[in-house]
Order: C-alpha cells, then structure tokens, then sequence
C-alpha cells in the first residue's frame, strides 16, 4: 500500500475512530482520557528512544510512569471537581522523584545534566502538555470543542501535505529542519482550517456559541495551525539531531505515536487557554 492511501485511510478512518471515542461522556469521557494516555505513554517511549538511546529500561519506566502520571491526575480532577492547580504540583513533584533518583541511585554522575535535562523535557512534552487534552472534557459542550480541536490539527496536516504534494515541489527547502516541507503546504494548511472555521460557525458555533463571532473562530484556527505546524517541525529537529527518520512504526502510514501526535501536543495549551479566555 503506497503512502498517499496509508494517509488517506488514516484519516477517513482514523478520525472517524477518535470521535467515535471522544462522544461517549461515561465517567467524564473515559474513553478519550484512556486514548490520550495511551499516546502520552507511546509518545513518551519513543521521545526516551529519540533523546538517549543509551538509558536503561528501569530509567525508561521511571520516565513513562511519571509522564502519565499527569494525564491520569488530570482525569481524576476534571472526574472529581478538582482545581487543576494539582496538575503543576503533580508536575514539580515528578521533578522532585526524578532528582531523587538521580541523587540516591546512580554512583556515575558524569552524563547526569544531560539526562535530566532530557528525562524533564520527556516529562513535559509527553505528560504536561497531554494533560490539556484532558482538560478540555471539563467545558461546556466538550464533545463540540474537542472534535473541532482534533479536526482542525488533522485538516491543518492533511491539508499541508497535500498541497505541498501538489504545488510545493518548487517551494521546498525553507526550513532546514525539515527540507520538504513547502510554502504551498503551509498555505494550503491555512486555508483548509479557516475554510473549516466558517463551516464550524455557519452549522454549530451560531447553536452552540452564538456570542462568539465568525472572526473569533478564525482567529482560533489560524493560531492553532500555527502552533502544530510549530510542534511538527520541533518533533522534526529532535529526530534529526538524534539521526532517525521516524518516531516509530506502529501508525499506519505516519510512523510512530509522536508523528501522528506532535503538532496535537503542543497546539493543547494554546487551544484551552484560547477557548478559556475567549470562547
């Protein structure tokens, strides 16, 4: 199967496959919380794979356990009211069990800066920022809001790799980070999200958020394609320093959990701040 219907299928049928997750509100959407785990965990092996080979496999566990620490607490806070304030003292606590380790059980310090240095920015990316997706089952309509998020980054990416496929074979090889993505793609992406912006307004936004203008969900769409385009070509820079083509292997078409969910992770925080604030 050639990568144009690896993708294809991915997306017609992936995404049907996430909604179908993301609607049910059995135990504040336990379903998509268990999703969201389960690439924050994914996502955090692979980082562990991508930033030091050289780790041991307990000092791996160490880093998944205390990365899904975050996304599982932040069910449990959205599940029992609680302020997600605990998320940030989870968070420096995770910090905290991760020096202590370093302190007590190594006799080897010589790699010891790199590999907190790491092993933090593991926690943060795989864990921190996961935890915003699960943030956002506690809004009002959050079936709504959700679907549109994960919508608005899959289109935003679909969208830039087809008209980079298109039109970007002249345009390629602005960022060196990642040489073939084109002026055409980035464009492309653009359009696709504010084009889904007026669809979202016109059949739902009006019902459902009718305080909210057209220019409001544009602007939302223009800031969250920015943020993932940002968060693809970061997950581009770690492989590329480490020498890898992809994350892993185990998505169809896409390669590892961190390639399907890059651009997600870090566009989370921006969305639920967006839809805190102004929405």
């Amino acid at each position: 199967m050639n990568k144009v219907l690896q993708r294809l299928l991915i997306f017609f049928v992936g995404i049907p496959v996430v909604v179908a997750l993301i609607i049910p509100n059995f135990l504040n959407k336990i379903f998509f919380h268990a999703l969201v785990l389960f690439f924050a965990i994914a996502a955090s092996w692979e980082l562990c794979n991508i930033l030091d080979e050289k780790y041991s496999k307990k000092f791996k566990t160490l880093i998944i356990i205390l990365s899904s620490s975050l996304p599982i607490s932040t069910f449990f806070c959205g599940l029992f009211n609680i302020g997600y304030e605990m998320i940030t003292l989870i968070f420096i606590v995770d910090l905290i069990v991760l020096f202590i380790c370093e302190i007590f059980f190594r006799q080897d310090f010589t790699n010891s800066n790199s590999k907190i240095s790491k092993a933090i920015l593991n926690i943060f990316y795989s864990g921190f920022l996961a935890s915003y997706l699960c943030r956002l089952t506690t809004f009002e309509y959050p079936t709504i809001l959700i679907c549109f998020f994960v919508i608005t980054v899959f289109l935003s990416d679909s969208a830039a790799w087809l008209f980079g496929m298109t039109f970007g074979k002249n345009n390629r090889g602005i960022i060196a980070a990642s040489p073939k993505k084109s002026i055409a793609g980035f464009i492309g992406a653009f359009l696709a999200t504010i084009a889904l912006a007026f669809l979202f307004y016109y059949f739902l936004g009006k019902t459902y958020f009718p305080k909210v203008s057209l220019c409001n969900w544009i602007c939302v769409c223009v800031i969250i394609t920015a943020i993932s385009i940002i968060g693809d070509l970061i997950e581009s820079v770690f492989k590329r320093s480490s020498g890898c083509k992809d994350s892993g292997n185990i998505i169809l078409g896409r390669g590892g959990a961190l390639d399907s969910i890059d651009s997600m992770f870090l566009a989370a925080p921006i969305y639920y701040y967006l839809i805190y604030y102004f929405i």
